[in-house]
């Protein structure tokens, strides 16, 4: 049956190539990306790290909705490589979603490989990033999608756009620091700084001078596209004594939500449009970590900053400084969240495939108590106590060309056991299973997953990313999942469309989205150390009906392992 199956794979493939119409107003969009090494300097110390094209953050790419890209990766870094373009759902493009060992293996030092995929039906802000190990840190970027030619934005359009990324700096190698996590099996060292558009900002030693700067004409309306590229850190944004209006989160259209304060979870975009509206000065944008930990530690708990600057202003004033908010202010992130809505929403009013998934991060054992997690074990992160282990060759050759052995397709739709999931957990709950399963999803299905939040070991909120697919946040609650009650309370009206989200820290959240996307997709924690210590899992969408629907085969530059 494995060989009909691709035989009618490749028919159908065949047919896709030489019988697929060319939209008019669609571009082919095609840039070089050369993965290399650059000598940096950030507060006060100089490190080597990962570049795409010498540029950190790397190259914004800014392309039409309906744009076919190829990007072609040179990897001359002396290390593997996978890029990921989150977000993007990859529709009949499933090789080129980039994570390591789930869609493709890496890209092997002075290696290439080609990614080419379709941006459809999808506006605003997207982003990219490396998809192995902790290169993410430096290798990443904006990816703009604007309106279709000849389309506008479902907003009045701006007098200019500004992309901001945010992330971290690590007085260190980052390959490094995670080598040292993994060996001790614990979590990597916090970073030396946060940073906007790379830099850390007038509070940080040695960057006052190098402070990002965007300039604005008093009166006028900006479109600010925030992306978060922090490997750990959630963050509050503020800007001094200016409000914004939120228009899109996740490259979808919200309906406007006016606010002082921004939370962007790490792997998040927000478009937010701002007015000018002060007079003339400087005022910092500002963000600090977001940590919903109990012991307030394990983050950097410092400011960074940009600076609004009006035209008119002098460079010799002081600028303006927001108040942000506490940085374990647990409330705000939740009523942020409730209070974004869908535009244009869809959302499934029937659920063919319920699953209930815990989440958080276990402990495994060491020899001898060996390990500096706790209790002298080696942390690890687990959903329905499976905590994901990585195969030899990624998930989705497998699963094309029939490969057994490399996963089972029995992930749990529920816990093995029922406990007082937000409580004083037993020790004896912990230790999760280590396995390579995927859950398997019908094609054209409709899905709808309660994430409970658990307190083994700590509890805090976890940013969930779904590759392949956006999802509508249905609903969310503090304290242990009632499925008699709580559904009741469900937004199936306009509920925010997200690709990645918060679970609450103590709680739970509900999603549902439509698997018509066939092929392999991750999901995982957003918080990188989390990701690379099992925090994953895999969803395997079958073939639908029609050639249209159905995994083409690889490329002929598909890296083997």
């Amino acid at each position: 049956m494995a060989g009909v199956s691709l035989v009618l794979k490749l028919l159908c493939f065949l047919c896709l190539v030489f019988v697929a119409p060319w939209t008019a107003s669609a571009a082919l969009v095609q840039q070089k990306f050369i993965i290399g090494t650059q000598t940096v300097t950030r507060v006060c110390n100089t490190q080597t790290i990962v570049t795409v094209n010498g540029q950190y953050p790397g190259p914004t790419i800014t392309v039409h909705e309906g744009d076919n890209l190829i990007i072609e990766v040179d990897n001359n870094c002396p290390y593997n490589i996978t890029l990921h373009w989150h977000g993007v759902k990859q529709f009949q493009s499933g090789w080129a979603d980039g994570p390591a060992y789930v869609t493709q293996c890496p890209i092997i030092p002075g290696n290439k490989y080609t990614y080419n995929f379709t941006i459809t039906g999808q506006e605003g802000t997207l982003w990219w990033h490396a998809h192995i190990t902790y290169l993410r840190a430096t290798v990443h970027g904006a990816l703009i999608v604007l309106p279709r030619i000849g389309n506008e934005y479902p907003f009045p359009k701006p007098e200019a756009e500004f992309p901001l990324i945010i992330g971290e700096w690590w007085n260190a190698n980052v390959e490094d620091v995670l080598a040292d996590a993994v060996r001790r099996g614990a979590v990597p060292n916090d970073s030396n700084a946060y940073t906007i558009n790379s830099q850390p900002g007038d509070f940080y030693p040695c960057s006052a001078n190098d402070t990002s700067k965007i300039l604005v004409e008093a009166g006028k309306s900006y479109l600010l596209r925030i992306v978060n590229c922090a490997m750990v850190i959630s963050y509050f944004f503020k800007i001094a004594q200016h409000t914004m209006t939120v228009v899109a989160v996740d490259s979808v259209y919200t309906k406007p939500y006016t606010t002082d304060v921004l939370v962007v979870y790490p792997g998040n975009t927000i478009d937010v449009l701002i007015t000018a509206d002060q007079k003339s000065g400087l005022y910092y944008i500002a963000i600090r970590a977001y940590s919903s930990e109990p012991s307030g530690t394990g983050f950097l708990n410092t400011t960074t900053t940009a600076i609004l600057q009006y035209t008119d202003s002098s460079n010799s004033l002081v600028p303006v400084l927001p108040s942000l908010p506490a940085f374990n202010d647990t409330a705000l992130p939740f009523n942020f969240k409730a209070s974004l809505r869908t535009l244009k929403p869809l959302v499934p009013q029937t659920v063919d495939e319920e699953m209930f998934i815990t989440e958080g991060v276990g402990v495994v054992s060491c020899p001898n108590n060996s390990c500096a997690g706790f209790n002298g074990g080696r942390v690890v992160g687990s959903f329905n106590n499976i905590s994901f282990v990585r195969p030899d060759i990624a998930l989705l050759q497998a699963y094309f060309y029939g490969i057994n052995g490399v996963f089972t397709r029995d992930f749990p739709g529920n816990p093995p056991l029922a406990f007082d999931y937000t409580g004083n957990v037993s020790k004896s709950l912990w230790q999760p299973q280590l396995a390579t399963k995927v859950k398997v999803l019908q094609f054209n299905s409709t899905v709808q997953i309660v994430f409970q939040n658990t307190a083994i070991v700590n509890i805090e909120e976890h940013p969930i990313h779904l590759h392949g697919h956006n999802f509508y946040l249905v609903g969310q609650g503090f304290g242990n999942y009632n499925p008699q009650t709580d559904p009741a309370t469900f937004n199936l009206v306009d509920p925010v469309m997200l690709n990645t989200f918060g679970v609450p820290t103590g709680g739970w959240a509900a999603i549902r989205f439509t698997a018509n996307n066939p092929g392999v997709w991750l999901m995982h924690c957003h918080f990188e150390s989390h990701s690379e210590f099992g925090f994953d899992m895999v969803f395997l969408t079958l073939d639908g009906p029609g050639c249209s629907v159905k995994v083409p085969p690889p490329p002929a530059d598909l890296p083997k392992c």
